[in-house]
């Protein structure tokens, strides 16, 4: 039996204990961007609820243009109105190569991809710029909260990020 005949019998199991269909909008009118990684148990780890929030998940949990799109329609067309973004510590985007693997992706298939992969070589960076790419998108909905966190895959401690970078300070 293959991994996807595993979970659609586990579909079965869930199907017959199903409480009843949720409302299409989000309980707490919020979107989560996240990595894709397998480790983040978002649900577990936020104390959330199936019906609580969109959550999008990518390569990183990097604010990209297709992000933006689901925001966009996630705001504008459900009516969430937070967004939380949370990326990890020990992630496979940390010092990604994307020249490198667009170049081994041409190579094999012969076609260019349209997209690219960008990597980051500083966590706290990355959700500081994913922060401001959300709050500065046009589609968005001004005023709503948008904040950033890196979730610590070791301790599943959730750190937020300052918007800016705090500098220390000088007394005279």
């Amino acid at each position: 039996m293959t991994d996807i005949d595993q979970l659609v019998q586990a579909n079965e199991w869930y199907r017959l204990r199903f409480p009843e269909p949720r409302p299409r909008k989000p309980k707490r009118q919020l979107a989560i961007v996240s990595c894709m990684d397998s480790r983040l148990d978002l649900f577990s780890a936020l104390g959330l609820d199936v019906g609580d929030a969109h959550i999008i998940r990518n390569a990183g949990g990097l604010v990209t243009d297709d992000v933006l799109r689901s925001l966009a329609i996630s705001q504008r067309e459900i009516g969430t109105r937070a967004v939380m973004i949370v990326q990890h510590t020990n992630c496979g985007m940390f010092g990604f190569d994307d020249q490198k693997f667009r170049r081994r992706l041409l190579d094999e298939s012969g076609q260019k991809p349209a997209w690219d992969v960008a990597g980051f070589s500083s966590l706290e960076r990355s959700v500081r710029e994913s922060i401001a790419k959300v709050a500065s998108c046009p589609w968005l909905i001004r005023g709503g909260e948008v904040r950033g966190f890196i979730f610590n895959v070791t301790s599943a401690e959730v750190t937020e990020v300052p918007r800016v970078a705090e500098t220390p300070s000088t007394s005279a």
